[in-house]
C-alpha cells in the first residue's frame, strides 16, 4: 500500500501539494504515481520564471516502463525547480514527498485538493 501523508493535499491525477511557511507550493507526484511508473530515468522540469494554468501539463516523468506528463495543480508562477533530479531522477522513487519534490509555485492551494482520506479512497478503487 502507497504512502499518503496526512497534512498533504493531492489532486486527482496524482499529484501532492504542500503549503510552505513562506506561502508558496509544493508540489510532487504520490508515491501510488511513482510505484505505476517505475524506476525513474529523467525528470523534465519547467523553467523558473514560468508562469502556469491550472491543469496544463508542466513537468515530464520518464521511467523504464513509459513517460508521464505532471499536470499543474493551480495557476501559479514557477519559484523554483528540484535541481537535484537531473542528475538523481531515482529521487521521487525513494523519497516522493522529500527529496523527490518536483517545483515550487506561488498561488493559493485551490479547494477542490482531495484530502489524505479521500486520496487513499480514489487509489484504493483503481
Amino acid at each position: 500500500m502507497s504512502q499518503v501523508p496526512d497534512t498533504l493535499r493531492y489532486t486527482e491525477t496524482h499529484e501532492w501539494l504542500r503549503q510552505e511557511a513562506d506561502g508558496s507550493i509544493t508540489v510532487g507526484i504520490t508515491d501510488h504515481a511513482q510505484a505505476q511508473l517505475g524506476d525513474l530515468v529523467y525528470v523534465e522540469l519547467p523553467a523558473i520564471g514560468k508562469t502556469l494554468a491550472a491543469g496544463e501539463a508542466c513537468a515530464v516523468v520518464e521511467s523504464v516502463k513509459a513517460a508521464a506528463d505532471v499536470y499543474a495543480p493551480l495557476a501559479g508562477t514557477v519559484l523554483a525547480v528540484n535541481e537535484a533530479l537531473a542528475g538523481a531522477p531515482e529521487l521521487v522513487n525513494e523519497d516522493p514527498y522529500g527529496a523527490g519534490w518536483l517545483l515550487r509555485l506561488s498561488g493559493a492551494l485551490p479547494a477542490d485538493l482531495l484530502d489524505a482520506a479521500a486520496y487513499r479512497a480514489l487509489t484504493e478503487s483503481a
